[in-house]
């Protein structure tokens, strides 16, 4: 049994996973970047490719002629910083024959173990947090002059809000955009308000501005991007913790998320919009509004959980119980009726018991997701979990619980596909499909995978109408229809 489960989409368009890298502008040095975790990760590498670029680096492919490898980290789960240790022992051989080349490591696993890494990981020449990209010009002066560099300084700022991102990452059609770093949470099991800091939002400008320029590119799709977007609120600069300190004006003229959503379907109506993550605890109904109000806006919510259990629950310090969540699904239900929702849920959280399990079964059934991203618990360094709570659920019966909220999650997602098909769907071409080139990808409003026979009289980035005839758990399978 794998760690983690992802039932509804494929293990490379989840949040988990390593990203594939796209040729930029060529300069005069080399720079490959592969990203893991989540997609504020693979946001983070364009901002890196974008300061990097004017530095004369452009982006390859290859990894073995690059002059600077990086490779940008996760540290949700264990498995993901094994996953990086695994693929820095890969890099070894080849930087035993080509001396020259600098390996750095960024991101979450970066800022959480800091100086440490340099001694564990002896082929590193970089370590730089999450908040600290802006002074990698100066981190690589010191490594080309024989000295290893680290900066993991976190910020009380919006770091990037004027840096314009090179799509590395992108398919040329759906691009993100940053709108929120850090979080005030503190879920007990979560590392990232320690690896990237506390909540704050960037300046709504910018990422209107940042929409408009996508739009004038030929992008057809946005995702706006937070560790909690509906935690979104600019006041004017800083944490979000000390907006009762702004003056009466900044309060009275803030930007929630709710109006953010607005400002932005308003500013780029031809793009679609989607966003992630949402936390249970601050998604208004102001935001489900302003779904409903804009066709833009998707009809998808990813909508973590993490258990079923109200004493799980309060463990985990997640902010709200099963009864609160319940009574925000009916409420997405009633205003938003066809929205699409997925999970994340862990199994054998320390102390959880079989009725617990047995509450998170039943709040599946109740929810019925489209799909969900499920792992089972592993500990994770400096968190309160890990310093104030035994791991006592035997690793066996995690990987049983897991399998059977895979088995629930798998029966949902067939439910949850069933129910397109027969209907005529608007879908955004993303590419060719994996397993054929005479087939068309895309997604619908509600996040679900499309396949469909390419007709030729379409191409990349054309929304077109398809009728939805068959499926599977994670895939809806259609054919274009005429718009007549």
């Amino acid at each position: 049994m794998k760690e983690a489960a992802l039932v509804g989409k494929t293990m490379d368009e989840s949040i988990q996973g390593t990203a594939l890298m796209q040729e930029g502008e060529r300069g005069s040095r080399k720079l490959y970047i592969e990203s893991y975790g989540c997609q504020m990760n693979f946001s983070d590498s364009e901002i890196v490719a974008s300061i990097l670029a004017k530095e004369g680096f452009g982006t390859t492919r290859n990894v073995e002629e690059a002059d600077l490898v990086l490779l940008n980290t996760c540290s949700i789960r264990d498995k993901a910083e094994q996953t990086v240790r695994n693929r820095l022992s890969s890099l070894n051989q080849l930087k035993q024959s080509r001396p020259e080349m600098k390996i750095g490591v960024l991101g979450c696993m970066a800022e959480r173990l800091k100086d440490k890494f340099l001694d564990e990981e002896k082929l590193v020449d970089l370590v730089v947090g999450p908040d600290a990209y802006r002074d990698l010009p100066n981190l690589l002066e010191k490594v080309e002059g024989g000295r290893k560099a680290v900066n993991v300084i976190l910020s009380k700022e919006e770091t990037y809000a004027d840096v314009s991102p090179v799509r590395i990452d992108s398919n040329g059609v759906s691009a993100f955009i940053s709108i929120t770093r850090g979080c005030d949470n503190m879920c007990t099991f979560c590392v990232v308000p320690f690896t990237r800091g506390r909540e704050r939002s960037r300046n709504p400008e910018t990422i209107l501005a940042e929409a408009k320029d996508l739009e004038a590119r030929g992008y057809k799709e946005i995702t706006l991007l937070g560790q909690n977007v509906d935690s979104y609120l600019w006041y004017g600069g800083g944490l979000k913790k000390d907006f009762d300190k702004a003056s009466e004006i900044a309060q009275a003229s803030s930007v929630n998320f709710a109006q953010l959503l607005a400002k932005v379907a308003e500013a780029v109506p031809g793009i679609r919009i989607r966003f992630s993550t949402s936390n249970p605890q601050d998604m208004s109904d102001d935001v489900l509004h302003s779904i409903a109000k804009y066709p833009n806006i998707c009809n998808y919510i990813h909508l973590p959980v993490q258990s079923g259990s109200s004493r799980i629950l309060k463990e985990m310090n997640r902010g709200h119980n099963r009864e609160e969540y319940i009574a925000l699904i009916n409420r997405i239900r009633k205003i938003i009726p066809d929205c699409g929702i997925s999970q994340d849920m862990i199994a054998g959280f320390p102390t959880e018991t079989e009725e617990d399990h047995q509450e998170t079964l039943s709040l599946m059934d109740i929810v019925r997701y489209d799909y969900g991203y499920m792992f089972y618990y592993s500990e994770r360094p400096n968190t309160f979990a890990a310093r104030k709570m035994e791991d006592d659920v035997p690793l066996e019966i995690k990987k049983r619980r897991l399998t059977e909220i895979i088995a629930s999650q798998r029966k949902h997602s067939l439910e949850r596909n069933r129910a397109h098909v027969g209907k005529i769907q608007e879908i955004l071409i993303e590419g060719d499909s994996k397993k054929s080139d005479q087939e068309w990808k895309g997604r619908n409003d509600q996040n679900a995978m499309v396949v469909f026979a390419k007709t030729g009289n379409e191409k990349k980035g054309d929304f077109v109408k398809v009728l939805i005839k068959d499926c599977n758990t994670a895939t809806l399978f259609g054919e274009i229809v005429s718009e007549d």
